[in-house]
């Protein structure tokens, strides 16, 4: 069969897939979390699929996303890991797979079906922002034309970076493609102004032009290009998670600003570490964020919280739990005079992780194992604790996640009378337990 011919096959196959969603009973969304006082944003655990359908069908969100961003799988035909630090020690902890059984035909069938679904849940206005490269780019742009439509094609924006390796076969490969499409012609957009130096870094005195001058030369400014520039996050860069093919925040903020207004709804359903909803947050924008991979969504919320973000963590209605992690901890209990409540205090001690050689690997598992063991609280991700838990939802008043200076391992708060007690913890790995203290 014909690249054409594969990739309509492709494109059929997606659209029977997007059909018998649509026919399917939509999965639930259960809020297990809530951090902040506001939990209209969402972080949700699961497969974007049956998520997006329920967005849909149940909590009637169609038309009512403003931006679309999403960086799926690029179909490179590799396993993509994080790069997990313990003291002085590295992990490697394969978070998933760009391997696809059917070949071109089953990734674009994916997206098929995926893209469909956006479409639907995108605002008549907004833009939807795919990312990929060029192992797939330039099909995914035939399949956004028969979706959208070729007259709403917008941009077609380069982002060159400096990392990454080079060859002597070709030249190096140094930039991402972003397809920006429109549902309608009638978008919005805002554009953005950058500098442009002039000829010879001199001034032109052109009457009625403004130029400036910075330690390179003349510039004047002028509106974006679609060509950009942008470092990628560096190994020193106080945004790195470790989370594979991590996005720089300048990268999604660029994108946000030029698409949404302050108040606006963005989403990503590949979303990863977390930067869109992180951009987002930073930048005064609602945000909904999907993804399957249990690491993604603990290393999302633990970075939401750092940088002071309301949102709710949401799970597919039925989604089997795995407890592969378990805590041990101590609590004390101090009454405080002339009044009902008391003072509790939780020191952690240690933790266990059950299941490592599905994370890391048969040989690695080992190594890890006996890691655990010498210094447990190392592989810590995060923990909290709800003073004033209702048996359903854990809304937090203590957290505290990983920073490059460790984690805080001892946490005080008032417990009033009648009242009960949650603690959620999360190692690097994603694996996460809730546990209700018997006190």
């Amino acid at each position: 069969m014909t690249v054409m011919g594969e990739l309509g096959r492709a494109y059929r196959n997606g659209k029977n897939r997007y059909a018998r969603l649509k026919k399917s009973e939509p999965a639930g969304l259960v809020m297990k979390e809530q951090y902040g006082k506001n939990p209209e944003n969402m972080l949700i655990h699961g497969d974007n699929a049956r998520v997006m359908d329920s967005l849909l069908r149940r909590e009637g969100m169609a038309g009512r996303i403003n931006m679309i961003y999403i960086d799926p799988p690029f179909f490179s035909k590799a396993d993509y890991d994080a790069v997990l630090k313990v003291g002085n020690e590295t992990i490697r902890h394969t978070v998933y797979g760009d391997n696809w059984r059917f070949g071109k035909a089953g990734y674009f069938s994916m997206l098929t079906s995926s893209l469909m679904q956006m479409k639907e849940l995108l605002a008549p206005d907004g833009l939807i922002w795919l990312h990929l490269d060029w192992h797939a780019a330039a099909f995914a742009r035939l399949i956004m034309d028969e979706i959208f439509g070729e007259e709403n094609f917008v941009n077609e924006i380069v982002w060159n970076y400096k990392s990454g390796g080079s060859s002597s076969r070709h030249f190096a490969r140094k930039h991402d493609t972003i397809l920006v499409y429109a549902k309608s012609r009638k978008y919005a957009f805002y554009p953005l102004q950058e500098k442009s130096y002039n000829r010879q870094l001199k001034p032109y005195r052109f009457k009625g032009v403004k130029e400036y001058r910075d330690e390179v030369g003349w510039y004047t400014m002028v509106n974006m290009k679609d060509v950009w520039q942008i470092d990628m996050v560096g190994r020193t860069s106080s945004e790195r998670t470790g989370y594979a093919t991590q996005k720089p925040e300048e990268l999604l903020k660029r994108i946000i600003l030029s698409s949404t207004k302050e108040g606006d709804l963005c989403a990503d359903f590949f979303s990863g570490s977390g930067t869109l909803a992180a951009a987002a947050a930073r930048t005064g924008r609602r945000f909904i964020a999907c993804d399957i991979g249990p690491l993604a969504v603990e290393t999302s919320a633990a970075r939401l919280t750092a940088c002071g973000a309301d949102f709710g963590v949401y799970e597919e209605e039925g989604r089997p739990e795995k407890e592969n992690l378990s805590l041990k901890y101590e609590a004390g209990i101090e009454e405080i005079p002339f009044s009902d409540d008391r003072m509790v205090k939780i020191e952690l001690k240690s933790l266990r992780i059950n299941g490592l050689s599905e994370v890391t690997g048969a040989d690695e598992a080992v190594r890890v194992k006996e890691m655990v063991k010498e210094r447990p609280l190392d592989f810590l991700e995060s923990w909290s604790v709800d003073f004033d838990f209702d048996g359903k939802l854990h809304r937090p008043t203590f957290v505290s996640a990983r920073t490059g200076k460790g984690i805080e391992t001892v946490c005080s708060g008032i417990l009033r009378r009648g009242k009960r007690l949650n603690i959620k913890a999360a190692d690097i790995f994603g694996n996460s337990v809730f546990i209700e203290p018997e006190i």
